[in-house]
């Protein structure tokens, strides 16, 4: 266990130079002495790691461990890398290695991490056998953020009426130029062989084909992640969870998503998770954190505000059924960019259930649904081949209208855009982009350094609880206050 740092526990550090005197004369200039000082002294009282300190408590952590790994004697020094990590997060350390330099020379890092001058720092491969075989099995990662939010919400930071989500980019640490084409299959090294990404990538093929058909059998190495749709446009040799993105006025790259769930009274981020860049994994991790805040913390926003990413139909019902008002952009594919008529130009008789075109006629549902969520409403040939609009409408011979099935929902909530609080959420949304801003400027969390979904999701929790912490610190510590009647120093 660590060794708790008593108030007056003095430490002695001998500095040697060759040549010192044994008189005492000279030696400033030569520079032999022994100090004697408290190390509780040299840090001072405003700095940041004293806040963390006075308001995270960790000594949960062994406790907890100890009683999933008995067996296993390293968990004696599970909190103090609990603590060196929030130190290289914090601080925007972005290496084991230099962490664990960091702490060996800077005092107030050896303060927070309860660790007197004499004693030694962890190497840093044990890092990674801790994260691998301790931190992940545990959860302890989330279980500290989760803590940290919970003293957020106990300070009176977190409002709990309004939420918003988004998601951000970080490029994955991977050679761009080792990559595969996605419809090829790939002939993967031995799982002893292979490296730990690689591993846990074919591992979630065999778990998500077990899923889709029972199978039983290993995985065929198809690198559409298991989900049985469009493989993608290339696969990373080194890192096959990272998704290939191409986005405009940018050269593609490989990537992961942070996706944040902040409350917007004071931007705290509430819940965090790295996932595969991808809009089809964004939308579902949504559903994930509002109900993970809901069961943790008992936070059920009011609305919630996003950008179009957010705004397909199924997430908007899933929002609505929950009673949670989507202040989001409508995500609609049927929009014409060439000055033909669009969906809105056409009215929807709900007796009926047709939509009549701005010449007045019908177009009727075929009774086919589409990808079991869109149906399609088509105009007769007959009615589109005389009309005189028709070079405003369609270069087809018919002119067709598709409806989501929760259409309804999708109307409800494009009513919603024309709402003051619409345009409230609509401001407040730029507080997750601040968050954003910061995770990249600030902690440093441009170009993820651990490998893997497990490594982006690490990451990402521990930069969010970073930088709930600076949150926490900036808002509610104060110094100490001397007491009444004492002399001050």
């Amino acid at each position: 266990m660590l060794r708790p740092l008593a108030n007056h526990d003095s430490v002695a550090i001998e500095r040697v130079a060759t040549g010192a005197s044994d008189d005492g004369a000279g030696k400033s200039e030569q520079g032999q002495f022994f100090y004697e000082f408290n190390l509780d002294d040299v840090v001072p009282p405003d700095h940041l790691v004293r806040k963390i300190d006075a308001m995270l408590d960790l000594g949960w952590v062994h406790e907890e461990l100890a009683l999933l790994f008995a067996h296993r004697s390293a968990i004696d020094r599970s909190e103090l890398m609990i603590r060196m990590l929030i130190v290289g997060y914090v601080f925007a350390i972005r290496s084991e290695r230099m962490i664990c330099r960091e702490v060996q020379v800077n005092l107030a890092y050896r303060w927070y991490c309860r660790l007197g001058i004499e004693d030694r720092i962890p190497d840093h491969s044990a890092f990674s056998r801790a994260r691998h075989e301790r931190f992940r099995e545990s959860n302890v990662l989330r279980r500290v953020f989760e803590r940290v939010v919970a003293i957020c919400i106990a300070a009176g930071l977190v409002g709990g009426e309004a939420f918003s989500i988004d998601a951000s980019l970080i490029k994955a640490d991977v050679d761009k130029h080792k990559r595969a084409p996605g419809d090829q299959p790939i002939d993967w090294p031995k799982a002893e062989e292979a490296s730990h990404a690689v591993r846990e990538y074919l591992a979630s093929l065999d778990a998500a084909r077990s899923e889709d058909d029972g199978g039983d059998g290993p995985s065929s190495g198809e690198s559409d992640g298991g989900r049985g749709g469009k493989p993608p446009k290339a696969v990373s040799l080194t890192d096959p969870q990272a998704a290939w993105v191409a986005r405009k006025c940018m050269d593609p790259f490989f990537a992961y998503d942070a996706n944040y769930l902040i409350d917007n009274k004071l931007g705290i981020i509430v819940d965090a998770e790295g996932t595969r860049a991808n809009r089809i994994d964004e939308i579902a991790v949504t559903e994930i954190m509002i109900e993970r805040v809901e069961r943790r913390f008992g936070l059920a926003p009011e609305r919630l505000a996003g950008d179009t990413a957010y705004g397909a139909a199924k997430l908007l019902k899933w929002l609505w059924d929950r009673g949670i008002a989507p202040h989001v952009p409508v995500w609609d594919k049927s929009k014409q960019t060439d000055g033909r008529f669009t969906k809105e130009d056409f009215v929807f008789d709900r007796d009926r259930n047709v939509y009549i075109c701005p010449a007045g006629a019908a177009l009727t549902h075929s009774g086919i649904v589409d990808q079991g969520r869109i149906l399609p409403y088509r105009a007769s040939k007959n009615d589109c081949s005389i009309c005189t609009l028709k070079s405003q409408c369609t270069t087809a011979v018919a002119r067709k209208v598709s409806r989501d099935i929760d259409e309804d929902v999708r109307d409800q909530v494009r009513a919603l855009a024309n709402t003051e609080a619409f345009q409230v959420s609509r401001r407040e949304r730029k507080k997750v982009e601040v968050r954003f801003a910061h995770m990249k400027r600030i902690h440093r969390l441009d170009r993820l350094r651990l490998r893997g979904l497990s490594g982006a999701k690490d990451e990402v929790l521990l930069t969010a609880t970073a930088q709930n912490l600076r949150r926490l610190a900036k808002l509610i510590w104060r110094p100490p206050q001397p007491i009444v009647g004492m002399p001050v120093a």
